[in-house]
């Protein structure tokens, strides 16, 4: 009994040291993701390229990170895609045994502006000036006639707000809420990457 488990002992140690041995012959990518004016980026596809062939694919988490280990030493490059959003490359990334190559922060990509439906909500008070600093929120009205709330922010001084989202066709719900006042819904469909624009007019003074 004793002789059996020393056998599967030595066994168990001489397959841990292989693993090892594997883990320090190949290497990693890591980096993160960000989109010009709107910090990190998640759902970002990650592709990893060596002579022209792809390798390796990841997608970026919640905060615009993303790790790909399990690569043999070499060159690579990156392609990073996500709707609505440039295309980015990176190229000639060393990769070397037993390491993770750690990227610089210039990963950024840019809006792609044929590809970005823009919603404008505008807030005026009843003599039609812009009234800055209200609470709008975003929600998606999906197919059972529910609403998922999917942003929020506050005007601007121009009393502006600016959604961008996805071009697919779609039906978005825009709250206005503002200080002592009764909250105005409007519904917008979407279909297709263009401008859309609602305006909303508060009644009376605001606390």
């Amino acid at each position: 009994m004793r002789k059996s488990k020393a056998i599967t002992l030595i066994i168990t140690l001489l397959l841990a040291a292989t693993a090892s041995a594997q883990d320090r012959s190949t290497g990693g990518i890591k980096g993160k993701v960000r989109a010009k004016g709107q910090g990190t980026v998640t759902g970002v596809s990650v592709t990893v390229r060596q002579h022209d062939r792809e390798v390796a694919r990841a997608v970026t988490d919640g905060k615009g990170e993303f790790v790909i280990n399990g690569l043999a030493p070499g060159i690579y490059g990156l392609t990073l895609h996500k709707e609505g959003l440039s295309v980015g490359t990176l190229e000639d990334i060393q990769v070397k045994a037993g390491k993770t190559t750690g990227l610089p922060d210039h990963l950024v990509l840019t809006e792609n502006e044929a590809s970005v439906a823009r919603l404008w909500s505008s807030v005026f008070n009843e003599g039609g000036l812009s009234i800055p600093n209200v609470r709008i929120e975003l929600s998606r009205v999906e197919g059972d006639g529910t609403a998922r709330k999917i942003d929020g922010r506050l005007t601007n001084e121009s009393g502006q707000a600016v959604f961008r989202l996805s071009p697919n066709k779609a039906t978005y719900r825009i709250t206005v809420k503002a200080e002592g006042k009764e909250p105005q819904s409007k519904d917008v469909e979407i279909d297709g990457a263009a401008v859309y624009r609602v305006a909303f007019t508060i009644q009376g003074q605001l606390k």
